[in-house]
């Protein structure tokens, strides 16, 4: 049987040598996809190395310690560290997901509740704003429909990152926030003090990074053009330039108004369809693999309530992993770091207990 390590190992000297080559540059995407590798793989490298290093440091000990008991020592303190650089190897080794690395769409939609609802939309929307704003990404918001109360009935925002390694991708971290969030507070509304439990649907896509990767038909496709619209329905344009996109074989509609220009609308609808079509495509293999669809934390059905946000107990729960937390209003303000590690830790986990079945199939 094959050393899985040494083809990691053989692969990245290919991509060393790949990378070397200035015609490879000259394609951004390619050169894109091969970073992105090649950073992945350095990881392993690394971790190889090191457990290597720590086993030649024990055989080492453990062939001193006859003339001094000092070595003996040293060689049972080593056991530790060496099963502890076993395991993360391990982890490295299991199969990422494809999309890890790329940047990613977040969909905020008010849902039961009414204007809290909206307002709790808002919330959600700032606190992925500040998340972002502290990992280093950059935001864009690529459609918003404001309440009239406040808060928004639905909102896209485009979220881009900057790092080459998968593991620092948008969305090997925004992946898991897709399903219902639900908030218990007091509304802003409420006259008589009393706690009210609302939600909001948020939808993750991963981003398509090039239109050519994902192939649409122009008679797929149903495009209307209407006037924008505001709060209440007021009109807030004299000309067509919302747009509406529908893609006739899967039923998916994406709607533009922010811009002026009906032609940025398209674009920007068209982005978003692109998204949400890879997405699409994905649900499809997982469930024609249902069994690696449980695997993974990031396939939950996304009308199922994953999150619950309470104020008077200034406590986030986390419903798929168990996490909990009394920092809620740190939360809330980007402080997402610890809630979704647990999300990623669960994922490693489950996805290592998967590749050791297969180990022993």
């Amino acid at each position: 049987m094959a050393d899985p390590i040494q083809a990691l190992l053989d692969e990245h000297a290919q991509l060393q040598t790949q990378l070397a080559d200035p015609a490879v540059h000259a394609d951004p995407l390619l050169s894109k996809r091969l970073n992105r590798r090649y950073s992945e793989l350095n990881k392993v490298v690394e971790a190889r190395d090191i457990l290597t290093s720590l086993r030649e440091d024990q055989e080492t000990a453990q062939e001193l310690a006859g003339e001094d008991p000092e070595f003996a020592r040293e060689a049972e303190a080593l056991g530790p560290r060496i099963e502890a650089a076993e395991e993360k190897l391990r982890v490295l080794l299991i199969p990422r997901d494809p999309d890890d690395a790329r940047d990613a769409i977040l969909e905020i939609k008010a849902g039961e509740g009414g204007a809290e609802s909206a307002l709790f939309a808002g919330d959600l929307l700032r606190m992925y704003l500040r998340f972002a704003e502290s990992k280093g990404w950059r935001t864009e918001v690529l459609s918003d429909t404001p309440a009239d109360l406040g808060g928004y009935k639905d909102v896209q925002i485009a979220v881009k990152g900057r790092s080459d390694d998968p593991a620092e991708g948008v969305w090997a971290h925004l992946k898991y926030e897709g399903g219902v969030h639900r908030v218990q507070r007091v509304p802003a509304t409420e006259s008589q003090g009393r706690i009210h439990t609302s939600a909001a649907g948020v939808l993750a896509f991963p981003e398509v990074e090039a239109p050519e990767e994902i192939e649409i038909q122009g008679n797929d496709l149903k495009i209307d053009v209407y006037r924008s619209s505001g709060p209440g329905g007021q009109s807030v344009n004299t000309t067509d330039s919302a747009v509406r996109i529908t893609h006739l074989p899967t039923g998916i509609v994406v709607a533009m108004q922010n811009e002026k220009s009906q032609l940025q609308n398209k674009e920007a609808a068209m982005r978003v369809l692109r998204a949400r079509l890879l997405a699409h495509q994905a649900e499809q293999q997982a469930a024609e693999a249902s069994a690696a669809r449980k695997s993974q934390v990031r396939t939950v059905d996304r009308s199922e309530r994953i999150r619950t946000y309470n104020f008077p107990e200034n406590r986030v729960a986390d419903h798929r992993t168990g996490y909990k937390a009394y920092n809620l209003d740190q939360v809330m303000d980007g402080d997402l770091g610890a809630v979704v590690a647990s999300a990623i830790q669960m994922d490693e986990q489950v996805r290592l207990a998967a590749l050791g079945q297969r180990g022993q199939s």
